[in-house]
């Protein structure tokens, strides 16, 4: 069974308020970082970027991380070279966070560069966490059961996020 928790109209508007929330944040700086977790993650990054690059002055530079979340401990890798994102204002984004390890395996890649700012953007908040990772910028946050999933799919028929 499913349960719609966000339909295709209501993640427009959160993915606009953390647009704008992104860019009052990182005013003060001339470039930003939009880094999304592979799949779902990185599809939000790029709608992330898309409507920064209309509404600041930001140079939005898209990267892609991608990690296995089967074997989280395994290397993270980058689209983009750390020479490309080093010294500059980072933004972490993925569409769900459940018990945090993902965000946390990610996380600690980018410890290893100096950054000038580091944030964490999510679509749906779970507030499960298992590791002390919190998102700085999210569109919902959802208390759940353990039992239940949050999934979110971006499709072209329309985006929605659904609790089974």
């Amino acid at each position: 069974m499913q349960n719609i928790i966000l339909n295709h109209q209501e993640i427009e508007h959160k993915i606009k308020r953390i647009a704008y929330q992104i860019c009052e944040s990182y005013a003060p700086s001339t470039a930003v970082v939009i880094a999304g977790i592979s799949k779902n993650g990185f599809i939000l990054a790029e709608k992330i970027s898309v409507l920064l690059k209309e509404i600041s002055d930001l140079e939005v530079v898209l990267c892609e991380v991608i990690l296995d979340k089967q074997n989280p401990t395994a290397p993270v890798k980058t689209s983009i070279p750390e020479q490309d994102y080093a010294h500059k204002g980072l933004v972490l984004v993925d569409d769900v966070l459940n018990s945090g390890t993902t965000l946390i395996y990610a996380v600690r890649h980018f410890l290893n560069v100096p950054l000038e700012n580091f944030k964490t953007a999510v679509l749906v908040d779970r507030n499960h966490k298992k590791y002390p990772v919190k998102a700085d910028f999210k569109g919902i946050s959802l208390s759940t059961t353990l039992h239940e999933h949050v999934q979110v799919v971006f499709d072209a028929a329309g985006n929605y996020a659904y609790l089974s």
